[in-house]
C-alpha cells in the first residue's frame, strides 16, 4: 500500500476511517495513563476530532501527517490560522496547542517528539499492512523518549476472511513487533462486531476493538 493511496483517498475525500465525534474509548480510558499536562504525539493523525479533544484536556498536541488536505481541513474546521515552518523533509503547522508535523512519517527524529510524554494511536496501526506496520512499530521505538505512555486502540478478527484496511493487529502481533523496547497492558476488549456492518456483511463472525497502555521502555 503506497502514500498515493492515501493520498487519493483524501483528494476524493474517501474518509471512512474519520470519525466525526470524539472516540468514546478515549474519553473512557485516558485517564488511565494517569498523566499530568504535558505533550501527546498522534501519529498519522489526519484531522481527527481527538486531537481537539487531547488539547481540551490541556495537552499539547504533535501530529504527524503526510496529507496537505488533512492538515489544512484540520486547521480550517477548528477555526485556526496555522503558522507554517516549512522544512526540506517536514513542515510544521502552528496555531495554539496545535503542532502537525506535515511530511513523512518515517522522516521524523526523536528531536521532533522529544518532549512528549504520551502518545495516541486509533486508526494508525491498523491502517497500515504487515511489511509497513513492523516499520512503524520500529519507528515509534526510535523516536520515543523513554517513559512515553500510549493509548493504541486496535481491531483483531479472522484477517483472512477480509482484506484491510482496516487491518487485524493482535496482543501476539504487538509483542512479537514491540516487546523488545515496549511494555504492553491491554486495558479492554469489546465485541463491535454489530456496530461494524462492513464485517458482517463479509461473514466475519467475530470482531474485537482492544485498548493497549503501550509504554516505551
Amino acid at each position: 500500500m503506497e502514500p498515493q493511496f492515501w493520498h487519493e483517498r483524501w483528494e476524493n475525500q474517501q474518509l471512512g476511517f474519520h470519525q466525526q465525534q470524539v472516540n468514546h474509548f478515549l474519553k473512557q480510558h485516558w485517564p488511565e495513563l494517569n498523566l499530568s499536562a504535558g505533550s501527546v504525539f498522534v501519529p498519522l493523525c489526519g484531522k481527527s476530532v481527538d486531537m481537539c479533544y487531547l488539547a481540551e484536556l490541556g495537552h499539547q498536541v504533535v501530529g504527524s501527517e503526510f496529507s496537505e488536505i488533512a492538515v489544512r481541513q484540520f486547521f480550517a474546521e477548528n477555526g485556526l490560522t496555522p503558522t507554517i515552518v516549512a522544512g526540506e523533509l517536514v513542515s510544521r503547522y502552528q496555531q495554539d496547542n496545535y503542532q502537525l508535523l506535515l511530511g513523512d512519517f518515517f522522516a521524523l527524529s526523536a528531536d521532533d517528539v522529544r518532549d512528549c510524554v504520551a502518545f495516541y494511536d486509533r486508526a494508525s496501526m491498523v491502517a497500515l499492512p504487515e511489511e509497513m506496520r513492523q516499520r512503524y512499530a520500529r519507528q515509534l521505538a526510535d523516536i520515543l523518549p523513554s517513559g512515553c505512555c500510549g493509548l493504541v486502540i486496535l481491531l483483531e478478527y479472522p484477517q483472512a476472511l477480509l482484506a484491510g484496511p482496516a487491518f487485524s493487529v493482535s496482543q501476539a502481533w504487538l509483542t512479537a513487533h514491540m516487546g523488545e523496547h515496549f511494555t504492553i497492558e491491554q486495558l479492554a476488549s469489546y465485541d463491535v462486531l454489530q456496530e461494524n456492518q462492513k464485517f458482517v456483511k463479509n461473514g466475519v463472525p467475530w470482531l474485537q476493538e482492544n485498548v493497549y497502555r503501550i509504554t516505551r521502555k
